[in-house]
């Protein structure tokens, strides 16, 4: 589900990029929803909305990372639709721009290594009093939105939720009559079980007689 959601975001990134190269001129600007929403055809060297254009070897390595962690920590992926869909639209949106960033210009124009991953991204959505930014740009905001907030309740990506509680301590039964240690005997306890044998008066003859008369 995650690697088809990556897939998905990746596709509609590139198509509509490819759409805007082929039907605008660089800087030319479409009314879409006026006055709220516009298309403008823009190259943009530095990560999303434009940002940090002087480090752009900096931000693709950053990208590269990304997208590696994202697929290690999928295989951890259980029962939470939820992180499902903030990785797979987080590893879609880098993965759209990384392909940018490889494939573009100036980064395959022949220049060698220096210019290598420096490609710049197509951004085309305007909105006003807002950076130029594009589908992928799109999917990494929101899934960090929705990865932040899974994160802040708890919620694993196995599907299972943390919680806070601890397990109270075994308190000990205190010690009732009946597991109450046995005291040792005392001289007179022993003394009232044991049959001392001199005590033990004998029957004599006269005893013996007598009962024969009764």
């Amino acid at each position: 589900m995650a690697a088809a959601l990556a897939v998905f975001a990746w596709a509609a990134d590139q198509l509509t990029k490819v759409w805007v190269e082929t039907t605008m001129t660089l800087g030319e600007q479409t009314e879409v929803l006026p006055p709220v929403l516009y298309w403008r055809y823009h190259l943009n060297p530095g990560a999303a909305f434009s940002m940090g254009t002087d480090y752009t070897w900096i931000f693709t390595l950053i990208m590269i990372v990304v997208l590696g962690y994202v697929g290690f920590k999928s295989r951890e992926l259980g029962g939470s639709w939820l992180w499902t869909l903030g990785l797979g639209g987080l590893a879609g949106g880098v993965a759209g721009n990384l392909t940018d960033r490889i494939f573009r210009d100036p980064s395959m124009n022949g220049e060698g290594i220096s210019t290598f991953g420096q490609g710049h991204v197509v951004d085309f959505i305007a909105v006003p009093n807002f950076a130029i930014f594009n589908i992928a740009d799109s999917f990494i905001v929101c899934s960090i939105i929705g990865i932040c907030t899974m994160m802040l309740f708890g919620l694993n990506l196995d599907g299972t939720r943390e919680t806070n509680e601890t397990p109270a301590a075994a308190e000990p039964e205190a010690a009732g009559p009946e597991t109450a240690v046995p005291e040792a005997a005392g001289p007179e306890t022993a003394e009232s079980k044991t049959v001392n044998p001199t005590t033990v008066k004998p029957k004599t003859a006269n005893t013996d007689a007598a009962e024969t008369d009764t």
